[in-house]
């Protein structure tokens, strides 16, 4: 690891002959950075983005990764990611704690592993029940990318006979209508230079998501449970957008959290370089059977 200033942050970068990685020390648990070596940053880097909170407070997003806790709610979801942060490095396992919250009693913890050869890194997203009252809560991975790329949402081609095979959930803003917006048969491609709100979310069998910007695919990865409960109708997967930022979004399955108990969630994250803009669903399955995702 080697320290580094990053967006006035004090920050540590991890890296590989193919990849770096930005982990902030100073606020957190967050990702920073995400980039192939030599190339720019794909993480949203927007370090003044703020939502006002009901008690007159604001919630600094930061940008880049995050890991929130599931149902989005006031105030357990919104306490503040502010402080300092406690990185340690054991056996190339990275680990990053957070102080725990005050208003839920979770410890937020990451746990990261980059590939020494590879472009491809694997964070746990961990949390912990530290209070004195059992809690009904999910983890939710949030990545913030950069706007100007093609967001690549694959649907289930399970083969479900005269049964439905696949749901979607859309929230009071998202305006189904959007030429931004192309609902395919196998894939849903959201464009990145939104000007007003979007959100749609699906459970998603398949297991990843993809973002294209700049000649580079990055594609994300996390289990689905089709026998387990997931918060916002089904959801494991959501992908959220406005005019700042793009967010691939998975969470784990709905649980209950006694006291002393913890849950994990781990995402595979893979940078793909050279890659061509994907403009319609034949050039997606293309891109897909090419590189092999599945």
């Amino acid at each position: 690891m080697q320290k580094i200033k990053f967006q006035n942050q004090d920050c540590f970068l991890i890296e590989n002959k193919k990849i770096q990685v930005v982990l902030s020390q100073s606020v957190g648990p967050r990702i920073l950075g995400f980039n192939l070596q030599g190339a720019k940053n794909i993480l949203a880097e927007i370090p003044e983005f703020k939502t006002s909170l009901p008690d007159g407070s604001h919630y600094q997003i930061y940008g880049g990764h995050r890991l929130w806790i599931a149902p989005e709610q006031m105030p357990l979801t919104y306490d503040h990611d502010n402080q300092p942060v406690r990185i340690t490095n054991n056996h190339n396992t990275i680990t990053i704690k957070k102080q725990i919250e005050t208003q839920s009693g979770i410890e937020k913890i990451l746990k990261i592993q980059l590939d020494p050869d590879i472009a491809n890194v694997e964070i746990g997203h961990f949390l912990k029940n530290c209070g004195n009252q059992p809690i009904k809560c999910a983890t939710w991975a949030i990545t913030q990318l950069k706007p100007g790329g093609v967001a690549i949402l694959p649907q289930s081609n399970l083969d479900s006979g005269l049964l439905p095979n696949r749901s979607l959930a859309l929230w009071p803003y998202t305006d189904f209508s959007s030429p931004r917006v192309r609902w395919g048969n196998d894939y849903i491609l959201v464009e990145a230079n939104m000007d007003f709100l979007f959100k749609v979310g699906c459970p998603n069998p398949r297991g990843w998501l993809a973002y294209w910007i700049d000649g580079c695919l990055f594609v994300k990865r996390a289990p689905y449970d089709a026998q387990a409960n997931y918060y916002d109708m089904g959801c494991s997967s959501e992908c959220y957008c406005n005019d700042q930022f793009l967010e691939l979004e998975t969470l784990g399955p709905k649980t209950k959290l006694n006291p002393g108990e913890s849950v994990s969630h781990v995402e595979i994250w893979e940078l793909l370089e050279n890659v061509s803009r994907p403009e319609n669903e034949v050039d997606v399955a293309m891109m897909v059977e090419n590189l092999g995702i599945s």
